[in-house]
């Protein structure tokens, strides 16, 4: 239980961190994290307004499962997995989700 918490922490500094990013060509879009701590997912949305179109757009999306931190999408060019273990979290207890599970052995991340 203390691993998931630490996985827990980690992920959501590391939202609140980029949540302070706000787009610059688009001033009046907010940005939400989603952090569901029971079921163990986490999101940061970017809602709102720009112009006369409606943004719902979603740069991170997180799960833990089975000990592991799951990045399921990463919409940004900012490499996650080098933040995630500068932040103490171990190589192998990262699974790039987005990649098709034959690669992951080649990620040089974790495994499911």
């Amino acid at each position: 239980m203390e691993k998931v918490k630490k996985l827990q922490d980690c992920l959501i500094q590391f939202l609140e961190y980029y949540a302070t990013i706000k787009p610059a060509n688009m001033p009046d879009i907010e940005n939400q994290i989603i952090a569901d701590t029971v079921r163990n997912h986490y999101q940061l949305v970017r809602v709102g307004w720009n112009g006369d179109e409606f943004v719902h757009f979603c740069p991170f999306h997180f799960d833990i499962k089975d000990g592991k931190i799951w990045i399921q999408k990463n919409a940004t060019d900012i490499d996650i997995g080098k933040d995630l273990i500068d932040m103490g979290i171990e190589k192998t207890d990262i699974v790039l989700g987005f990649q098709p599970p034959e690669l992951w052995q080649y990620t040089g991340y974790g495994v499911a």
